[in-house]
């Protein structure tokens, strides 16, 4: 309510006191009540509302300081304007106590002075009731803050285990092969993934990826690309089309699904196959760096390699890569942030250190885990995600 139009409550035994007072403060805008003593005050109080009161404190049968506590019990937000003889400060003192807004001494010479007091306190009580206002909505929206993140934890909680559950064994051995992995979120939900199957007798099948972003809405594409890998392999098995299952047909079939669902998101993935008869892998690039390691006799070096991100490009062609296997070693697929753990001030420094960093490994996950010092790591800026498959390392 505007100053002007608030409706005022002028309690004081003396009538021409009362009088002057009322009609100088209605010339000024304001709505005035009066009363002639307290009990009648009170009253008024009650029935009324005003925005402020304004009394004597000495006056009979009730005198100013005990109105002003019952006008508190009924309705403390109300300000009050005491005045008072010069004799009787130990009262004013006493009223200011009691939650008086300010108090006047009495005769009023100039009326101005008065006017200014009630102003200044209604308008500290409108800003009283605006903050009390500003309080609860606050407390209100803080609530609505807490069940929406009580929710959104149980989403990502749910989130969460559903990744866990799509993740393959860990380790997992084969028909002397052994695959192994490890996921650090940079987030709670990963936009890293990795998976490793068997294809039929002969041949296994696997791949790491990285979706673009971070959270819920790359950990979704997590979930769409297992049931993108694990569709294909059905029908490639319905179809009885083994034969020529490659893992660019894996990453051609991705691609294409991606750009159909919209989702503006893009992957940068490394599918192989082992043909395990012939001791052989084949494997396709989908934009991934670094490049598989690969690690044999002691030394490490990058799988050659190249190829376009997945989801990016409708006419994306993949090609697919053979490499011979010796009877021991390992291949280490990695995503981008792990060289966030490697030193060097340019990606290439970085990328050249990893091969060095899975030699000093010797070719293992667990070998990795302790080189960088993943057990120590802090909040990552990154998603991390280690591929380690091998044969015959100790």
């Amino acid at each position: 309510m505007h100053n002007s139009s608030a409706k005022l409550l002028i309690i004081d035994d003396d009538e021409v006191v009362r009088a002057s007072l009322a009609a100088y403060l209605e010339d000024s805008g304001f709505q005035v009540l009066q009363a002639g003593n307290a009990l009648l005050g009170l009253e008024v109080f009650e029935n009324e509302e005003p925005d402020l009161v304004i009394c004597d404190l000495r006056m009979p049968q009730i005198d100013g300081l005990e109105l002003i506590r019952r006008m508190s019990a009924q309705q403390g937000e109300t300000p009050v304007i005491v005045m008072s003889g010069a004799g009787v400060m130990s009262d004013v003192v006493e009223a200011l106590r009691l939650g008086a807004a300010d108090y006047l001494i009495k005769p009023l010479e100039d009326l101005a002075v008065l006017e200014h007091s009630v102003r200044r306190a209604l308008d500290r009580a409108r800003l009283r009731v605006e903050n009390r206002r500003y309080r609860e909505k606050l407390e209100v929206a803080n609530r609505e803050l807490q069940a929406s993140l009580s929710l959104l934890q149980e989403d990502q909680n749910a989130g969460r285990q559903v990744q866990l559950n799509m993740l393959p064994e860990t380790p997992w051995e084969v028909d002397g092969l052994c695959f192994a992995h490890k996921i650090i979120p940079s987030l709670y939900l990963s936009g890293d993934f990795v998976d490793y199957f068997r294809i039929d007798e002969r041949r296994l099948g696997f791949y790491l990826a990285d979706v673009s972003g971070h959270g819920a809405s790359s950990a979704f594409v997590t979930v769409l690309l297992k049931f993108m890998t694990t569709r294909l392999l059905y029908e490639f098995r319905r179809n009885g089309a083994f034969p020529d299952f490659k893992p660019s047909d894996v990453l051609a079939h991705i691609n294409r699904g991606l750009i159909n669902c919209k989702l503006g998101k893009h992957v940068t993935m490394l599918g192989g196959l082992i043909d395990l008869a012939a001791d052989r892998l084949t494997y396709c690039v989908g934009g991934h760096l670094p490049l598989p390691v690969f690690y044999s006799d002691g030394e490490a070096s990058y799988l050659k390699g190249s190829g376009l991100p997945v989801g990016l490009f409708q006419d994306a062609h993949y090609e697919n890569y053979e490499l011979q296997l010796p009877a021991s070693f390992s291949l280490t697929l990695v995503s981008d942030g792990v060289l966030d753990l490697l030193p060097g001030e340019t990606l290439k420094e970085r990328e050249a250190v990893l091969p060095d960093r899975v030699r000093a490994a010797g070719g293992t996950l667990d070998g990795l885990r302790q080189v960088l010092g993943l057990a120590q790591l802090g909040e990552m800026p990154d998603d991390i995600a280690l591929l380690v498959l091998n044969r015959n390392l100790a």
